[in-house]
């Protein structure tokens, strides 16, 4: 035997017992309340550690296995699968560094055109398409926006090609892909082209109140480490698995990575101090890149489980699960955006399973000497208003299992829990005030209905996503929305107006709340994350902004609610509040799209 099919043999071997390793770990789920546990680890370890094998053994054979027919398609595939792993990793611990680590292999993929020449295979096609599908996600969470449009391109030129090339094969999932994707960025094009949703220093932290920031103490302060994220809706802005709600409020809970990445280039010196370019042949990827593109100050982002579309059995099962993990004095943050059933809007009932008594009645909350509330119930049932309404989360004919009452919550309010509900239904969610069952829960609620000065949003409100989550994501985008300002058009002069009005109006406010005396625990226990501070300061924000709108008609279920309240010197009337939204939209030139006291 040759060592050209020595090296060929060896090669091949690797490449199975990394396919293997990897059908182990396929089809787990991909968030941290899983099967992620020790067993995951280990098994990840093992598929990461054969595959980072395998790319080694061919950057060192190189030569020998092109001579034996190793194809550049391989290669590919074989760093397609590494970033893949990088991604999975990434949505299961929320970790920036395994994000980046999939940009670099996708990069390299994509800009040393490794699946040229699959034109001549319908196998070698799909590869290319599914890298494609998977960069541009990676993109998308990155906001890399001329990567996003490059890959856009070429992934309709694709599918366009395919449908040439291979007649007797039908693309019509891929072109639903390239629609989808098209539809997402139409409309998230203001948020990507702008600032990142992503915490960041130089917007999101205000040197003023820093001081009082820093010396804040409360009774008790909760770290905030774990998020649920899950969204709902028929016909929703989505890619792949994610919808537009979710993928705002992913990004608006992470830090905003560092570092020179749009200067890095993929060059490598040789042995003789020469210089090449990696863009065409090479199968050498540098797999520290990220570490130019990190900052390592920055604390880890929360962990995160995104949840496209599930049961209830399987979002119970879930937030079961984070609650069991949660350390002591930590909270977590549920944000669900579903549609409440508008085909039954009558109460569900359950007819002779003695879990509902009409006799049930339920005390007033009493507070421990912690300052919590519990609840002493002197019926074993539950109130019947804690069933009375629900999110769907689901298609109707499943009705049942994709029911979401108020009920289903209140076991897990054992656990500090800060619950984002964005539904027409959200307001059937104030049963929770006084129903917990040991820690006070803290509830924003959205509008039933939103508002918008152009009527077109509301006839197809589907194609923009959920306003509240907008105000919550990136407020000053969803301000512009509200009123019909085209963000495009605006100059820099005016954009930084804006970003400067809304940074001493949040500085005021986070001062305000840093020392207020009447600040509810449930919100007072918030207050040193810097993610739930932001949170708070943005729902101040909205909902001030859309009390003092002018709209015909205009009732309570326009308007967002928090619960427990916050103090009065917060309200949308109030002069330190109202000033900043006059401000805006003085600056604007809308100000006749507001009515101010």
């Amino acid at each position: 035997m040759s060592k050209s099919e020595e090296v060929s043999r060896n090669f091949r071997s690797l490449v199975e017992k990394a396919e293997r390793k990897f059908a182990r770990v396929r089809d787990a789920p991909l968030h941290p309340y899983g099967q992620t546990g020790l067993p995951y680890g280990h098994f990840f370890h093992k598929v990461f550690k054969a595959y980072m094998q395998l790319w080694k053994y061919q950057q060192e054979n190189r030569a020998k296995l092109m001579e034996s027919g190793l194809q550049r398609w391989e290669i590919g595939e074989i760093a397609s699968r590494i970033g893949q792993l990088y991604f999975n990793q990434y949505m299961r611990t929320s970790e920036a560094r395994f994000l980046l680590e999939a940009y670099v292999f996708y990069e390299a993929i994509f800009y040393r055109k490794y699946f040229n020449g699959s034109a001549s295979s319908r196998e070698i096609r799909f590869k290319e398409l599914r890298f494609h599908a998977r960069f541009l996600m990676v993109a998308l969470i990155l906001n890399r926006v001329e990567m996003i449009k490059l890959l856009v391109d070429r992934l309709k030129e694709l599918v366009e090609e395919s449908r040439i090339n291979f007649r007797e094969t039908n693309f019509k999932e891929w072109k639903l892909v390239v629609q989808e994707i098209l539809r997402f960025l139409k409309a998230d094009s203001d948020v990507l082209n702008i600032r990142p949703l992503r915490y960041t220093a130089t917007y999101d932290s205000y040197p003023s109140s820093y001081p009082f920031v820093a010396r804040y103490h409360a009774k008790r302060l909760l770290r905030f480490k774990d998020a649920i994220l899950t969204s709902y809706h028929r016909n929703e802005v989505k890619f792949a698995d994610l919808s537009l709600d979710t993928f705002r409020m992913l990004q608006c809970l992470e830090w905003e990575p560092s570092g020179a990445f749009y200067q890095k280039q993929l060059v490598e010196p040789r042995d003789n101090g020469v210089v090449i370019d990696n863009s065409a042949t090479s199968g050498m990827i540098d797999i520290n890149l990220f570490a130019d593109m990190t900052d390592p100050n920055l604390p880890p982002n929360p962990k995160k489980a995104v949840l496209y579309r599930p049961s209830v059995t399987q979002l119970i099962a879930t937030i079961a699960t984070a609650c069991q993990e949660l350390p002591p004095d930590n909270v977590l943050l549920i944000y669900i955006s579903a549609p409440r059933d508008t085909l039954h809007q009558s109460s569900f009932e359950f007819e002779n399973t003695g879990i509902l008594g009409k006799g049930s009645h339920r005390s007033a909350p009493t507070k421990n000497q912690n300052g919590v509330r519990e609840n002493h119930s002197s019926d074993k049932g539950v109130l019947n208003r804690h069933y009375e309404n629900y999110l769907v989360l689901g298609p109707s004919r499943n009705r049942g299992s994709n029911m979401l009452f108020p009920g289903d919550i209140i076991p897990f309010t054992r656990r500090p829990l800060f619950l984002i509900i964005d539904s027409d239904g959200s307001h059937s969610f104030k049963v929770l005030r006084g129903a917990e069952l040991g820690e006070p829960v803290s509830l924003f609620l959205s509008p039933s209905t939103p508002s918008y000065k152009n009527s077109s949003f509301l006839d197809d409100a589907s194609q923009h996503g959920s306003q509240f989550t907008f105000f919550l994501a990136a407020p000053l985008q969803a301000f512009c929305q509200l009123v019909d300002y085209k963000l495009a058009y605006a100059n820099m002069d005016t954009l930084s107006s804006m970003e400067k009005i809304i940074s001493e109006s949040y500085s005021k406010w986070e001062e305000t709340l840093c020392t207020s005396m009447d600040l509810d625990l449930a919100w007072a226990q918030l207050l040193c994350d810097p993610f739930l501070r932001r949170l708070i300061l943005r729902f101040i924000f909205c909902r001030a902004v859309l009390t003092l709108f002018s709209i015909p008609e205009k009732n309570d279920g326009h308007l967002p609610e928090c619960l427990p309240e916050l103090p009065r010197v917060f309200s949308p009337h109030s002069e330190s509040v109202q000033s900043a939204i006059i401000q805006l939209a003085t600056c604007l030139k809308v100000s006749d799209c507001f009515r101010f006291s």
